[in-house]
């Protein structure tokens, strides 16, 4: 070998050593970066510790501040600037522990954040609820599916990604807790108040994803709070108008409502919201509401379940806990029972002087109060107000409305779709046929039938109102026959996709119709309004997207082009033809590009 051949050969050589050593580099690297935030420590890790801010902050507090951590109090950014300014003056003059935000905009809000923060001697634990996202409260902001649709998703690694993704939006306007997700166990579908907040119905699906959601928000820094212990999904009536009560059995409650609660405090969920419930098996008080029961709170959560987070009261407004215990009496037993944060208490200023009075009287012991008050203080320091800091007000919606948020939206919404019907009748689907495309429950054309438009060329619209009547319906029928396809989407119009989908008696005679011929149906509503369309279970084709928004008209869409493999299975049990895990993978079908 020569020279020339020799040093070639030892250039080469040195190139593959170079990119060996660069690629090992990069995957030390990546060792280290998972390693550095496996070795963060959790908020109930550092709660277990001592900590010098947290000691320092608290020797400064009196009694009064002490007790006045406990109370979070209701913000907007909504109701104009008289509301904000009486916000700031209980924030200074009270001296509470925090805030729950609700409806405004996110660049107001982050505005708003700074001022609320220099006005506070101690700084300020900001919450919201998010069980969607910041869209639940936020408007300009995005919204995730609800979380019945996610219970149909398999793919329990895209819940743990919107979990960071909605960590990412609460962090950058400055919120450091979600008040989410919803642990109930939705086992009655007439529910008016959980429903389509739940996962589902069944313990172990609610549980699992619950547990991708809440891990995925504590993995990007977020304080959450599962609700509403020890289980909301077995009532008929809404905690916030009147005191539900669950009469079964204490075994029946172990064995299934308290069930994803038992298992998510094992995972290491930093905090538990307590609902308002009367439960006789659990305490057999008259009329108490869970939240203020201390054998519930207490003797169930902190000792039976061994909870050592933080413990959050439902909102103290609401009916079912002041409808028995008036005048800031309840904010009292709220306490005593075992909450650690009482959120929206009816009077804060009231029940901080009536929670020193019952201190004074020795209802409650101060030692009580500081256990709470340094879980409190733990986590503001967990979530990094142990060190002053001003949010950036610029840019604040480009940072909430990241792009890779809008495809992870996408890819939800394709997991969670739900075929029960028809998989060789939407195969046999062919573009170039005439094909009628009939949205009903909407005045105009929709996004599902834009959407199908692209593909299937010689298509044409039809819309049908909710309250279409036979007239307009015969306008229809009379055109059907000139088509050799027929595709309709049932949308339920509402805001909130729970039961009781308005549709006039026309229409759903017109549904059970079509349902006897080879029309394919897409279904955008909650689920359980299914059994109110008899004749759907035998049709030739059905598709669930569970709700109305365009994320899911685009997923259905997609199944019906043949150009996604639907792979959600049903969350509940709707009735005997559609049951928890239906769902019908064409997973011999191949995506086309």
């Amino acid at each position: 070998m020569n020279f020339k051949s020799s040093l070639c050969s030892l250039s080469t050589r040195f190139k593959s050593i170079l990119s060996q050593s660069l690629f090992l580099s990069a995957v030390l690297s990546l060792i280290l970066s998972v390693s550095a935030q496996a070795q963060k420590k959790t908020y109930l890790q550092t709660l277990s510790e001592q900590n010098e801010w947290v000691d320092s902050v608290f020797n400064k507090l009196s009694k009064k501040q002490k007790i006045a951590q406990m109370f979070f109090v209701r913000a907007h950014t909504n109701l104009g600037k008289a509301y904000e300014d009486s916000v700031g003056t209980v924030i200074k003059k009270e001296q509470v522990g925090g805030l729950v935000f609700f409806q405004g905009g996110p660049g107001r809000q982050t505005i708003l954040t700074n001022k609320y923060q220099s006005l506070a001697k101690v700084p300020l634990l900001i919450t919201s609820d998010g069980e969607w996202g910041l869209g639940m409260r936020l408007d300009s902001t995005i919204s995730y599916p609800y979380q019945m649709t996610l219970g149909a998703v398999q793919n329990k690694e895209l819940i743990h990604k919107m979990g960071l993704e909605v960590a990412k939006d609460y962090k950058r306007i400055g919120m450091h807790m979600n008040l989410a997700p919803v642990a109930d166990i939705n086992n009655n579908p007439k529910n008016p108040v959980i429903n389509y907040r739940s996962f589902g119905d069944n313990k172990y699906n609610v549980t699992d994803k619950v547990s991708a959601y809440m891990n995925g928000m504590q993995d990007g820094g977020l304080l959450v709070s599962i609700k509403h212990f020890p289980g909301h999904g077995d009532t008929d009536v809404d905690s916030h108008y009147d005191l539900p009560q669950l009469t079964f059995t204490k075994a029946r409650l172990d064995s299934l409502e308290i069930y994803p609660f038992r298992e998510l405090v094992k995972a290491g969920v930093a905090g538990v919201m307590i609902a308002h419930m009367n439960i006789p098996a659990l305490d057999p008080t008259p009329n108490m509401p869970s939240t203020l029961s201390k054998p519930i709170v207490t003797g169930i959560l902190k000792e039976e379940l061994g909870f050592k987070g933080l413990i959050v009261s439902d909102a103290m407004e609401m009916k079912g806990v002041i409808k028995f215990f008036k005048d800031g009496e309840a904010d009292v037993m709220g306490i005593i029972a075992g909450n650690d944060i009482l959120e929206l208490s009816e009077n804060s200023a009231r029940a901080i002087k009536l929670v020193r009075k019952a201190v004074r009287q020795e209802r409650i012991s101060m030692d009580r109060i500081d256990e709470s008050v340094k879980k409190i203080l733990t986590a503001k320091y967990w979530a990094g107000l142990n060190v002053k800091d001003t949010l950036n007000e610029q840019n604040v919606l480009a940072g909430v409305t990241r792009p890779e948020s809008y495809v992870l939206l996408q890819q939800l919404a394709d997991a969670s779709v739900t075929l029960l019907r028809g998989k060789e009748n939407i195969q046999q689907l062919t573009a170039d046929k005439r094909t009628a495309v009939i949205s009903i429950g909407t005045p105009g054309a929709t996004t599902f039938q834009q959407e199908l438009g692209t593909h299937y060329k010689n298509s044409v619209f039809y819309s049908l109102d909710k309250n279409a009547n036979a007239n307009a319906i015969a306008k229809v029928l009379k055109d059907l026959a000139a088509f050799e396809q027929v595709i309709i989407g049932i949308h339920d119009s509402r805001t909130r996709p729970g039961n009781g989908m308005v549709l006039s008696p026309d229409l759903r005679m017109f549904i059970s119709d079509r349902a006897k011929t080879n029309a394919v149906f897409a279904f955008f509503a909650n689920p359980y309004n299914l059994s109110a369309l008899p004749g759907l279970e035998s049709c030739n084709g059905l598709i669930v997207a569970y709700q109305k928004e365009d994320f899911m008209q685009k997923a259905a869409a997609s199944v019906i082009k043949n150009q996604l493999i639907p792979t959600g299975k049903l969350p509940v049990t709707v009735n005997k033809f559609f049951k928890y895990g239906d769902g019908i993978s064409t997973d011999y079908l191949v995506p086309l590009p």
